[in-house]
């Protein structure tokens, strides 16, 4: 009888932040339960000014990092509610851009709001971009030297995180806390006897 068991399946998440002026990448490496930092930085569109030739460098540089990392999943901001309908429109259309390069090599993607990621990465869903960042330093033990000083990097290696997160609980599952020693009880017969 053989009784050895599989090596844990290992897997690259790019994490993006889009952005129309700065969008933030993040690549992490899963393996079984642990997750290791591979890297995070920028992509500068500040010199581009016309916005259809920035749409097209988000595909060109995402297409360049996939080649570069091989991702086998993608992970992505959703854009979230802005008073200006122009800043949400183009917030849009660079994501679109994104996830189009991900989309012609076939590899899945997902979207994070906001809010969810700095809960899951912070505990607090409005915690600030600093917060999210300085947790993940610790997190990584990554030197605040050796990122970018935007938090573009950051967000989008937040991103790829909480999506290590979210895929560690549904595969390997995570016990709710119970409120109660009844409802401890309830959910545990087989190991409390004598509470109804």
């Amino acid at each position: 009888m053989n009784n050895t068991t599989q090596p844990p399946v290992e897997r690259i998440i790019l994490g993006i932040d889009p952005g129309t002026n700065v969008m933030g990448y993040g690549v992490v490496r899963v393996v079984g339960k642990q997750t290791q930092f591979i890297a995070a930085n920028i992509i500068d569109l500040r010199k581009i000014d016309n916005h259809y030739l920035i749409i097209k460098r988000i595909f060109e540089e995402v297409t360049k990092l996939i080649e570069k990392y091989l991702p086998d999943e993608l992970a992505i901001e959703a854009p979230f509610l802005k008073d200006n309908v122009q800043t949400m429109l183009k917030l849009g259309r660079s994501q679109g851009a994104a996830i189009t390069a991900a989309i012609c090599r076939e590899i899945p993607i997902v979207e994070y709001a906001p809010l969810r990621i700095k809960q899951l990465i912070t505990g607090v869903g409005n915690a600030s971009k600093r917060q999210v960042a300085e947790m993940l330093c610790r997190t990584y033990k990554i030197p605040k030297e050796a990122l970018p000083k935007e938090f573009d990097a950051t967000d989008a290696l937040a991103v790829a995180y909480c999506h290590c997160i979210e895929t560690s609980r549904q595969q390997y599952g995570t016990k709710k806390r119970a409120n109660s020693w009844k409802e401890y009880a309830q959910h545990n017969k087989n190991k409390v006897h004598g509470i109804e």
